[in-house]
């Protein structure tokens, strides 16, 4: 079972000074990362100033922005960078922090509406609060200083697990890819992605262990953090099948039995809070949009993006996503990942995909980082070349994105 799931390469000394060596310095890529971000906000932050001191006292002008009208220029740049990293899905994670959960949602729900917020997922506002309890600043410092921690915990969760399947040098280019892929702007922002792959990771290395409950109670939480965790409980599965194969381990079933529980949970206590079984549903449907193009929406907008090139920033992420997903798939043909990594990957892909509205996306795109161990182990050993290149445009990337989602110029 150890050999399957890949943990045949785990023969280096946790204490080795080299490790140590590499943790330091890839500590300094991921401070380095958040400086991309946060020079993605700042750009943002000056644009509005310029538009502000622009518009200022030019009410009667046709082609003046109605939502910059007397608006007051801001004095630092703290503040639009602040409303940069807390926007889109961030300002309704907040909203939970703040209010909890409607106890009602009204008929015919949309997102103009507090309601809304139902759609949302109940573990890193929970976290954001307990940390609000403890640090000083308000919930906004709580929540992005809460995300910076486990972004640093991710990236060393993910050196670990590449450590443990090709050593230390692909682990160190596995950390810094994972650090610096533009999709990595959520551990900045107060989204969820963070906590989940905190959750993913943990569950990956429980079950290359062996350790079954862990790795099940890992992916309950996964659960109830993010809709996409779903795709760890077939990791689960298929973990618990090889195991039940090979060694007629039935613990293994505790694995995937307890994994959806997460998502169950909040199903169940949602509906007794707001009084409507199925509300969730109902939410993302209503709301939010969400259907099933089964792939359509990324292909179309992937398609447009080339014939139409520079008419929508959305369209353009979207194919670079849907190529990037391709290169990635690429990469983990010619260095396997252990089948449980595998499933975890492509129920990611399936669920980035699948929906009608938000589809192909980096962040959506990143969590499905097992892929990041298979290219660092590829441009390790057969394009080492193409390594420089690929930190320049992960580094462009990383700041251009933030840019974009800042300025509302792009859906996250």
């Amino acid at each position: 079972m150890t050999e399957t799931l890949g943990t045949q390469h785990a023969t280096v000394d946790d204490t080795s000074a080299t490790w140590y060596r590499i943790l330091r310095k890839v500590g300094l890529v991921y401070l380095y990362s958040r400086v991309c971000v946060l020079a993605g906000a700042a750009i943002v932050a000056a644009e509005l100033r310029a538009d502000v001191n622009q518009i200022k006292g030019m009410a009667n002008v046709p082609f003046a922005d109605p939502h910059l009208i007397g608006k007051p220029v801001p004095t630092s740049a703290v503040s639009p960078i602040i409303d940069v990293l807390t926007s889109w899905d961030g300002l309704w994670y907040m909203r939970i922090v703040r209010n909890g959960y409607p106890q009602h949602v009204q008929a015919h729900v949309t997102y103009d509406v507090p309601d809304a917020r139902a759609a949302f997922f109940p573990t890193y506002p929970m976290l954001v609060r307990a940390v609000d309890k403890v640090l000083p600043g308000g919930d906004t410092v709580a929540a992005l200083f809460t995300n910076f921690v486990l972004g640093a915990i991710a990236v060393l969760l993910l050196g670990m697990l590449a450590r443990r399947l090709y050593g230390e040098q692909v682990a160190a280019k596995a950390m810094v890819l994972g650090a610096l892929f533009p999709g990595s702007f959520v551990l900045s922002f107060a989204y969820t992605e963070a906590l989940l792959l905190v959750f993913a990771m943990a569950c990956l290395w429980f079950l290359m262990s062996e350790r079954w409950v862990l790795a099940g109670l890992m992916a309950a939480l996964a659960t109830a953090t993010r809709p996409n965790g779903l795709a760890l409980v077939l990791a689960c599965a298929v973990a618990a099948a090889i195991a039940l194969r090979r060694d007629r381990d039935w613990k293994s079933l505790a694995a995937p039995l307890i994994a959806p529980l997460g998502f169950v949970a909040f199903q169940v206590w949602l509906g007794q809070h707001t009084g409507e079984r199925g509300v969730w549903f109902r939410v993302q449907s209503e709301a939010w949009g969400e259907g099933a193009s089964y792939g359509w929406t990324a292909v179309r907008r992937t398609v447009e993006a080339f014939s139409s090139p520079l008419t929508s920033p959305t369209n353009l992420i979207t194919a670079a996503s849907v190529v990037t997903m391709l290169l990635m798939i690429f990469f983990a043909y010619h260095k396997r990942l252990p089948l449980p990594m595998v499933a975890y990957c492509a129920g990611i892909l399936v669920l980035m995909l699948l929906p009608n509205t938000a589809t192909a996306r980096p962040r959506f795109l990143f969590t499905a980082f097992p892929l990041f161990i298979s290219a660092a182990a590829y441009l390790h050993t057969v394009r080492r070349d193409l390594w420089p290149y690929v930190i320049g445009a992960c580094s462009a990337g990383l700041v251009v994105l933030t840019a974009l989602y800042g300025v509302f110029g792009a859906i996250p």
